[in-house]
């Protein structure tokens, strides 16, 4: 059974569509399980019916127009139930209901399972026998999981089957909406341009070759390269081995014939495709035919094969110049995964939007994109982005949608919500020099977020009274090795001179989790609960103290530096920190530097640190509660999967409860509290913080406009009686809804995400 599904889960991975894929499910199961009939009833959402789809076994006729609703058949109880239904005579049943059409009057033993996506029921699977008897329990047990398995497959197919249709030469405008999860909020409309990882073969984006004979030019200097580091490795192992061992070379050579791999991707670029896409669509689709083989050496050549691929592809990227991201006006920049370099690598003017297959809303690109102001949209994961690029687009950072080559009726609709987008910016662009103060005459500082050089010009542009958290790991993340002592030093120069006498809170260097560096690698099977933060700094001095006398020579003559301690679970990684930090500021001082203590604090991320708080007071200067990892790790969520996004939520009074705790326990130590999390730059969670009693809010640039005008249109007795009716909650998804309305109840509305259509 495991090698049958193994076939079938493989043979679908690459079928062109929704019909193909139910094809060869069908026809897969009714030969393995040798059973009379399998057949696969969808869900059609138009019709609200299931729709008998594909069938190997019932009148081929049927499919297509046989359906049944939610409350009608046997079909209809196993999606009810959702759930597996076995019977040895279907006919007798009280749910029974014939199907004229089908032929199915032969058939008495029925297997029925739901196929379900995230909760939701796609279809079922059927399977039906002539003669009367109950499917045994491994049989029950292998359609549950085919059925499990196949789920994400039939998803996806559905959702990417439209695209799938319209080839890379196409330009009909299909109106095609996905969904992900909104990562920064606006809009954007532009084309796309895909971001491939370098030699790899299955994320070549499909692209309009704009020169045919240039592209066979360039794969058939890539082909000869390749050919030639393989004649050379033979040549060099020659002696060393048999015979028969050194005719795998000759092997080699001859897939790369014209009449064998190479020939076929000619013929490809021949069609219109470039030659990067025409090699992975070759390559691919013979190292999944030599895969299914049921020859064990035969099924070893995919191997060779993607091998081979790569290597070609990895010269034509090489001649390309992958390494360069060249964005038209208003690209929309799609990747199979973004991270921090990519976002290093493009031209901030150029881009308009980002789009992620993996991650989520809070994952550290998504949080760099809304400092950037970015519309981004994370884990779109049925996005069959490798066909999307040069593609017209609209990214809807609000919704988390994309729309693959809009209608004109869309675009007018968007294109109106970026004028209105434009005149809310420049309404609030006029607070700049304001403070962020109640009408009943409260302050609250607002500092910002940053971790590249650009977002210090737009902090100061919208107003930021000070640097609540800078992420000295991004300076790391774009270089190729640790940057040395003085460039470290040049880097925190800037941000701090650029904000004197206004604080400047860098946070030590803080990796692992979700933030690895090329040159450093850190593998772990659960790395959100493990080496990262402060974990790692003080198992590496050597790194550490080079980034804190940088930090305190950056901060010569200036004085507006406050360190920051990151993922800290104990007292004594304060203390060990801290006289780590001693001991540079002594270094420097003997060596000649004019340097002075700064603030150290620590920040607030895990449920640990939250009941050591008050240990904390007497180590520290200040703490800053980091909202994001604290929430993740108080609702065991991780953030960057999306599949449980959607229980990654603020206002869960689990999280609300823990914010107000830390709060009021600084209060009693009169240590300054602030909080840096995302929370803070949502303008209704700004107010609950302000009404707990944080001293300082530091968020993205982006919003500091957005929440500085809330605060200065409400009052502070208005926040506190907000805070306490949320407080007395216990659902978050009432507590989002109260927050709504109360912001709309405000006058507020406009704040917020627009309307958007549907």
């Amino acid at each position: 059974m495991l090698e049958l599904l193994r076939k079938i889960v493989q043979e679908v991975s690459r079928a062109p569509d929704v019909d193909a894929v139910l094809g060869l499910i069908v026809r897969g199961i009714q030969r393995g399980m040798t059973t009379d009939v399998c057949s696969v009833f969808l869900f059609d959402t138009p019709t609200q019916r299931f729709v008998l789809r594909a069938s190997q076994g019932l009148n081929r006729k049927s499919i297509g127009r046989v359906s049944l609703s939610s409350s009608e058949g046997i079909v209809g109880l196993v999606a009810q139930r959702a759930e597996p239904i076995n019977l040895e005579d279907a006919e007798v049943h009280p749910a029974f209901c014939f199907l004229k059409e089908t032929g199915e009057e032969r058939f008495h033993a029925f297997l029925g399972v739901p196929i379900m996506h995230q909760k939701q029921v796609l279809g079922v699977l059927v399977v039906q026998q002539q003669e009367c008897r109950r499917y045994d329990e491994s049989e029950e047990a292998f359609m549950v999981t085919i059925s499990a398995q196949l789920a994400g497959v039939i998803a996806h197919a559905q959702a990417t089957g439209t695209i799938n249709k319209i080839a890379w030469q196409s330009k009909k405008r299909i109106d095609h909406r996905f969904e992900g999860i909104p990562g920064a909020p606006g809009v954007a409309i532009g084309r796309v341009v895909v971001v491939a990882p370098l030699s790899d073969i299955d994320a070549v984006p499909d692209k309009v070759a704009d020169d045919i004979a240039l592209e066979i030019a360039n794969f058939e200097t890539a082909l000869e390269r390749v050919r030639a580091d393989i004649r050379k490795v033979s040549a060099k192992l020659a002696k060393r081995l048999r015979h028969d061992e050194q005719a795998l070379f000759d092997v080699y050579l001859k897939m790369l014939d014209d009449n064998a791999l190479a020939g076929e991707v000619v013929e490809r670029i021949k069609l219109g495709n470039w030659a990067q896409g025409a090699l992975s669509w070759v390559i691919t689709t013979n190292a999944q035919q030599f895969a299914m083989m049921n020859d064990a050496y035969l099924r070893e050549r995919a191997t060779d094969i993607r091998d081979l691929g790569r290597r070609v592809l990895a010269y034509l990227q090489e001649d390309s110049g992958a390494q360069s991201i060249e964005l038209p006006e208003n690209g929309i920049l799609v990747a199979d995964e973004l991270s921090p370099a990519i976002l290093g690598e493009v031209s901030a003017e150029k881009l308009a939007g980002l789009v992620s297959v993996k991650g989520s809303g809070n994952s550290h690109a998504a949080i760099l994109a809304r400092s950037m102001g970015i519309p981004t949209v994370m884990g779109m994961l049925d996005l069959p982005y490798r066909q999307l690029d040069g593609r017209e687009v609209i990214l809807d950072g609000y919704s988390g949608r994309l729309y693959i080559d809009p209608s004109d009726d869309l675009l007018a609709a968007y294109r109106e919500i970026l004028r209105e987008q434009e005149e809310v910016a420049a309404e609030l662009a006029t607070l700049r020099d304001l403070p962020a103060k109640t009408v009943d005459g409260s302050r609250i500082p607002l500092w910002v977020n940053t971790g590249l050089l650009a977002d210090v010009t737009r902090s100061l542009e919208r107003g930021a009274e000070g640097i609540g958290l800078y992420r000295t790991e991004i300076p790391f993340m774009v270089r190729e090795f640790f940057p040395s002592e003085h460039e470290q030093m040049q880097i925190y120069r800037r941000q701090l001179e650029a904000f004197a006498p206004l604080p400047v809170t860098m946070r030590t260097l803080d990796i692992g989790g979700d933030k690895s560096l090329p040159y450093f690698p850190i593998k772990e099977e659960n790395p959100f609960l493990g080496w990262r933060g402060i974990r790692v700094t003080l198992d590496h001095p050597e790194i550490f103290m080079v980034q804190l006398r940088a930090m305190l020579r950056a901060n010569e003559g200036l004085g507006n530096l406050r360190i920051m301690l990151p993922m800290v679970t104990s007292v004594n990684e304060v203390d060990e920190a801290n006289n780590l930090l001693d001991r540079a500021l002594h270094e420097l001082q003997e060596e000649g530097y004019v340097v002075e203590r700064p603030l150290v604090g620590v920040m607030i991320e895990v449920p640990a640190a939250v009941y050591q708080l008050r240990r904390f007071a007497k180590r520290v200067d200040f703490i800053s509660v980091g909202s994001n990892d604290l929430t993740q790790y108080l609702l065991a969520v991780d953030r960057n999967n999306p599949r449980v996004a959607g229980l990654y939520v603020p206002y869960h009074p689990a999280v609300l409860k823990v914010l107000d705790l830390i709060a009021r326990e600084a209060r009693k130590e009169k240590l300054p509290v602030s909080i840096c999390g995302e929370m803070a730059a949502e303008p209704g969670g700004a107010l609950l913080l302000m009404a707990m009693g944080y001293d300082a809010l530091s968020m993205n640039a982006t919003n500091l406009p957005r929440v500085k005008s809330t605060i200065r249109r409400v009052s502070m007795v208005q926040a506190k009686v907000l805070l306490d009716k949320v407080m007395r909650m216990d659902d978050a998804d009432k507590i989002q809804a109260l927050m709504i309305e109360t912001m709309d109840s405000m006058g507020l509305g406009q704040l917020g995400a627009p309307v958007v259509p549907e």
